[in-house]
């Protein structure tokens, strides 16, 4: 079985976290250049088994598609293009990255890390791909 791998797509940075190979724990991945996505995602899908990809849909309170989810939308399918075959799910990203902010406080990371925004990316993927496994084991 292969892993599933969550997408917090941003204008200028990505955050990714992965499953283990048995889907039971989220990680944080990386954080890269958006416009670097599809190729580092082609790099690692060639060494590691990736079966499903989660992807963060930015959300309003109001849920609505929030003014980036076209920009979203977009890469969803060149996703699909690129990796045909591969399941692509759509998850609400809403308050992932406050989430991320309360996680990284609680678990002593020090401010000077807390400022750096590839970190609160990559947490957020992995909040992201930690819901949607609860999500799927109810």
């Amino acid at each position: 079985m292969g892993r599933i791998m969550a997408i917090d797509y941003g204008k200028k940075r990505t955050g990714i976290a992965v499953t283990d190979p048995l889907r039971i724990i989220a990680t944080p991945l990386e954080t890269i250049p958006t416009q670097e996505l599809l190729a580092y995602l082609t790099t690692y899908l060639n060494k590691e088994a990736v079966d499903e990809f989660v992807v963060g849909m930015p959300k309003t309170l109001l849920n609505e598609d929030s003014e980036i989810a076209p920009l979203v939308r977009g890469f969803v399918e060149k996703l699909r293009r690129t990796f045909p075959g591969k399941t692509v799910h759509l998850a609400d990203e809403r308050f992932t990255s406050t989430i991320a902010m309360h996680a990284m406080i609680e678990g002593g990371m020090k401010k000077k890390d807390r400022q750096i925004k590839g970190n609160v990316d990559k947490i957020s993927a992995t909040i992201i791909l930690q819901s949607f496994l609860s999500d799927i084991r109810l």
